[in-house]
């Protein structure tokens, strides 16, 4: 029996960085509070700025404290190098010492 390829476009390997494309490294999303959440709720539009981004993020970091698979959440935007939006509970900005540490 001969192996086959794999169909065209498929993923094989995941881009440098990223966790490989397994259920087991993805399922924790199923768990999250925010999974059904309009995701515009953590990243900022464009033109947001001042109050209006700290009100929307105090509000998606709030949800992140109801959520059970935070520190996944954190863990996965720290690994990739999220640099937008709030991720486990943080914000860029809080990330972002974090973003200028990692090996390029």
């Amino acid at each position: 029996m001969t192996r086959r390829k794999p169909p065209a476009g498929a993923v094989t390997k995941a881009p440098d960085g990223l966790p490989y494309p397994l259920v087991e490294h993805w399922e924790w999303q199923d768990h999250a509070a925010c999974k059904d959440v309009n995701p515009e709720l953590f990243f900022a539009a464009e033109s947001e700025r001042g109050m209006r981004k700290h009100a929307r993020e105090m509000l998606a970091k709030s949800l992140c404290g109801t959520c059970p698979v935070r520190r996944e959440c954190r863990r996965h935007a720290d690994l990739v190098g999220e640099m937008y939006g709030v991720w486990g509970g943080s914000t860029e900005e809080e990330r972002e010492p974090a973003l200028h540490c990692r090996p390029h």
